[in-house]
C-alpha cells in the first residue's frame, strides 16, 4: 500500500468531495511530513513509525476524519463544537476542509497517545 493506492482511492470520489480530501491529505502531510500513506480498513489513512495517526473518507453526505483512537475526539472536545461525530470519527461538509489548527490538534493528541503506549 503506498501514496499511488491513496491516489486511487481519491480518483474514485466525486467532486468536490475529492478537492476536499485532497486539501486534508495536503495539511496532514505538512503537519507529518514522514508519515507513510496506506490504506487502512479500505480509507486512506497516515502511518508514523508502525501507527496509525489518522485518516479519511468520503461518504454520500459528509466527509470524515478518523484519529484512529477512541478516545481523540473526546479529548479536544469543545474545540469540535459545531462538528458531528461519533466515538471514532469527526464529521466535516464535502465543500468545507478542516481547518489547519484542528487537524493539527487531531495530530497532536494521537501522536501523544502512540508515544505512551496506547
Amino acid at each position: 500500500m503506498s501514496a499511488t493506492d491513496v491516489d486511487a482511492y481519491l480518483s474514485e470520489v466525486d467532486e468536490p468531495k475529492r478537492s476536499t480530501l485532497e486539501s486534508l491529505r495536503r495539511t496532514i502531510l505538512e503537519i507529518v511530513p514522514d508519515a507513510e500513506q496506506v490504506i487502512s480498513y479500505r480509507i486512506p489513512a497516515f502511518r508514523v513509525n508502525g501507527k496509525i495517526v489518522g485518516g479519511f473518507a468520503a461518504f454520500a453526505n459528509h466527509l470524515s476524519y478518523f484519529p484512529f483512537s477512541g478516545s481523540v475526539l473526546r479529548q479536544l472536545g469543545d474545540e469540535l463544537e459545531g462538528f458531528s461525530m461519533t466515538k471514532s470519527s469527526l464529521h466535516f461538509p464535502i465543500d468545507e476542509p478542516l481547518p489547519r489548527s484542528i487537524v493539527q490538534k487531531l495530530l497532536d493528541v494521537r501522536r501523544a497517545e502512540i508515544s505512551n503506549g496506547k
